[in-house]
């Protein structure tokens, strides 16, 4: 593995060459196939709606332990493209939600991608970048893929932002990897199995690591709450949520860096009681849940994902360290 997650210059070059292309000329559809293929996938159609029957196999908790390193190397070559871009250089355009995109989202996800089609052939791969108009059914797995969450944090000069990749499995997060490019740390999980953070240089990959170290949450947790909160999303439900609970300190971060930070024990809650996007979840929702936490609608109940039909949004979450603390509001 060490040896096959080098990202070669010729590599960063054909990626910040592609992205550039992709941001000149965005696709549109939101579904990819992972189809394995030697071209580039500058040269083939990955941005294509799911055949009516998908080939890709049902992915376990066990599979996903297994596929964990090939995952991790994946995200930290994306982390490098993402690194390739000088924060105040890079190429930028305002989306229809008018959030921000860069030329450094595309080449994240361009390596995702490419990564992902070679590693799981047929998998579908739902990702930010690529537009929002399909509603086609995934089947049992798909991936769910953030290449840049964050690009507030990103355009600002903050290290605040992350590199998610989750695979789900009927409808539930079972694996998901976040990385810090900034910070040249990586969170990574599997359900039943169990959560660690990663220090490492992003072209060497996940088994060069310079310090590993397992997480869990913190339990039981304490009577008064540490809180975590979005940056750039404050929403008068949250606020009204918070007003009820014994609050000690309260802190915002940008990007799904907060699932990382309540899966190490930093902190008791993150709740959002508005609507968000899977992709920005999903990573971060299967680390903390390997690291003993629980996420759950803003009622209790458990999250579904690989919704198209809701076009993969979720309408608020609470995501909670201690499972015994976790209530409906």
């Amino acid at each position: 593995m060490a040896a096959s997650s080098r990202v070669t210059i010729a590599e960063s070059e054909y990626h910040v060459a592609a992205a550039a292309n992709r941001f000149a000329n965005p696709t549109r559809a939101l579904i990819h196939c992972a189809c394995a293929s030697a071209k580039r996938p500058a040269r083939r159609k990955t941005s294509i709606e799911m055949p009516a029957a998908n080939t890709a196999p049902k992915i376990t908790p066990r599979e996903a332990a297994r596929l964990i390193d090939d995952l991790s190397a994946i995200v930290a070559r994306a982390a490098a493209a993402i690194l390739a871009y000088p924060f105040s250089e890079v190429a930028r355009r305002v989306k229809a939600d008018r959030s921000p995109v860069t030329a450094a989202d595309l080449a994240s996800e361009q390596v995702i991608l490419e990564r992902l089609a070679s590693l799981l052939p047929g998998l579908p791969v739902v990702a930010e970048e690529s537009g929002t108009g399909a509603r086609t059914a995934l089947g049992a797995s798909l991936a769910l893929v953030d290449p840049l969450d964050g690009t507030k944090e990103f355009l600002a000069g903050r290290d605040e932002y992350s590199v998610n990749l989750a695979l789900v499995t009927d409808g539930t997060p079972i694996a998901g990897v976040i990385a810090a490019p900034a910070r040249g740390l990586m969170w990574r999980g599997v359900v039943g199995a169990a959560a660690e953070r990663l220090r490492l240089a992003w072209n060497e990959g996940p088994n060069r690591a310079s310090e590993r170290r397992a997480i869990r949450t913190r339990r039981p947790a304490p009577a008064e709450l540490t809180v975590l909160t979005s940056r750039s999303h404050a929403d008068p439900r949250t606020e009204a949520l918070l007003a009820g609970l014994p609050v000690a300190r309260r802190e915002r971060c940008g990007s799904a860096l907060k699932f990382c930070r309540l899966a190490q024990g930093d902190a008791d809650l993150y709740p959002r009681l508005s609507p968000v996007s899977e992709w920005d979840i999903a990573a971060g929702s299967a680390i903390l849940t390997a690291a003993g936490g629980r996420i759950s609608d803003p009622h209790g109940l458990p999250l579904q994902f690989g919704r198209a039909d809701r076009r993969f949004i979720v309408e608020g979450f609470l995501a909670w360290g201690d499972p015994a603390r976790a209530t409906a509001t």
